[in-house]
């Protein structure tokens, strides 16, 4: 086995076991919401997991270049110059869900989660366009949502004896909703955080095995030996 060879299996591996990942993280807000949710009525954590970064950017789109990986290793149908050259093409896929993973996780990490940014904490009120992801500036991107005692908004009015009243009002559903808010927030966070380090590294060994399929495919790979009878 050459190292072409030997480190193109270890992409493969590697690329499968982040895309596992990629989809269970993204399933867990999804099923914490219809745990958490009535019946045909499942309580949204965030706008962005319904963008499936996990599921199709670093999941679905990763599997061409994770299954003619883990073919062109030795003693595989495809050990030849043509499949190295073929693993190499189909990481550019991977390169391109993996930037969109990432990208929709760092716009996640900077909004925070639903419950933060929405009144009805219903998905009526976010976007869901690629155009957002052109808002994400560095100054947003401090995580105030997550390290304040309580991200709810208050309701905004004019008359100072409601504001009073409401402010107590606020404090006391703040108290009562401290648990529940505290664990949207805590899997907001761990979610795409989790896809965000998940995307970096799949980027990694995409342009990893790129290197890798160009250079098996000039060098060529190692043969069969055939059996004596």
């Amino acid at each position: 086995m050459t190292c072409c060879e030997g480190w193109t299996s270890c992409n493969g591996f590697t690329l499968l076991v982040l895309l596992l990942f990629g989809i269970v993280l993204n399933a867990i807000p999804l099923i914490v919401g219809l745990v958490d949710g009535e019946q045909h009525s499942p309580k949204v954590i965030s706008c962005f997991e319904w963008w499936f970064p996990g599921i199709i950017g670093a999941g679905l789109m990763v599997i061409p270049a994770t299954l003619m990986s883990l073919a062109a290793r030795k003693r595989a149908c495809c050990n030849n110059r043509a499949g190295m050259f073929l693993s190499s093409l189909l990481n550019v896929i991977t390169i391109i869900g993996a930037v969109y993973c990432m990208l929709v996780s760092i716009y996640a990490l900077s909004e925070g989660p639903l419950i933060c940014n929405s009144q009805d904490k219903s998905t009526f009120s976010c976007e869901f366009s690629l155009k957002n992801l052109s808002n994400i500036h560095t100054e947003s991107f401090k995580l105030q949502w997550f390290f304040s005692d309580s991200c709810v908004p208050p309701t905004v009015t004019n008359n100072s004896t409601v504001n009073a009243t409401m402010a107590s009002d606020m404090r006391k559903y703040s108290l009562s909703f401290s648990s529940e808010e505290n664990k949207y927030k805590t899997i907001h966070l761990s979610v795409f955080v989790g896809l965000l380090i998940i995307g970096i590294l799949e980027i990694l060994f995409g342009l990893s095995q790129i290197v890798t399929g160009f250079l098996g495919c000039l060098c060529g790979v190692s043969k069969r030996r055939s059996r004596i009878v």
